[in-house]
């Protein structure tokens, strides 16, 4: 039974684990950047293509809130 033992932690994942959170933030952030440009070019453009943007951006949420719930069920 003598030999086996824990593998070596690899210094390389330790750091990656450190720098996820990291790059987590930079693309909400680019996200959030990304959203409020469009809202306001939205809001510019006047009340007549608000309907059908809001249908638009509406039906997207619903969309990707069943996918990810199914891939979560899987």
């Amino acid at each position: 039974m003598t030999g086996m033992g824990y593998p070596p932690a690899l210094a390389a994942e330790a750091l990656t684990g450190l720098l996820m959170p990291f790059w987590q933030l930079i693309i909400g952030l680019l996200v959030l950047v990304a959203v409020v440009v469009s809202a306001y070019r939205l809001f510019m453009r006047g009340p007549s293509r608000m309907g059908g943007a809001m249908l638009l951006v509406g039906g997207a949420v619903v969309c990707v809130a069943v996918v990810s719930y199914l891939v979560q069920s899987l």
